[in-house]
């Protein structure tokens, strides 16, 4: 069965922002099977890893709503150099847009089910994830998408 993670993206505004960090990231990351993987490290290591495996994705709360995912392609336990284990969770380069949803602060990351995850933008209607931002933000507090 497939389970998402949900997280929050600490310091970042905007989705835009969210890419363009990836991007960056993604110069600066080490190779796996000669391809370079962008990975978000967290200190705890998640339990259901396979079903996070099985097509499961990292969902990013950003300024309070739940609006991007990454698809998750790999969860790599590793010891940093001050001993401390920690976790790599590799992610898909493409981050996409799904509809908002309102989510309250939290510390760490929180497994989701796939009924319980938001749709894709672009799964609700052709356009959406092309719509500004913030536009989106205020026809979803306005309970419109």
């Amino acid at each position: 069965m497939t389970l998402h993670l949900l997280k929050l993206c600490v310091g970042v505004e905007s989705i835009a922002e969210l890419r363009a960090f990836t991007r960056m990231r993604r110069k600066h990351a080490p190779q796996v099977d000669a391809h370079e993987v962008h990975a978000h490290v967290t200190r705890m290591i998640p339990k259901r890893v396979d079903e996070l495996l099985d097509g499961g994705s990292l969902y990013w709360v950003i300024k309070g709503q739940t609006c991007a995912r990454q698809k998750l392609i790999g969860v790599e336990p590793f010891v940093d150099s001050a001993g401390v284990k920690r976790c790599a969770l590799q992610l898909d380069d493409e981050v996409v847009a799904v509809r908002p949803q309102p989510h309250r602060a939290f510390q760490g990351w929180r497994y989701l089910t796939p009924a319980d995850a938001p749709p894709d933008l672009d799964s609700i209607a052709a356009g959406l994830g092309d719509m500004p931002e913030a536009l989106r933000r205020e026809l979803s507090d306005l309970g419109l998408i």
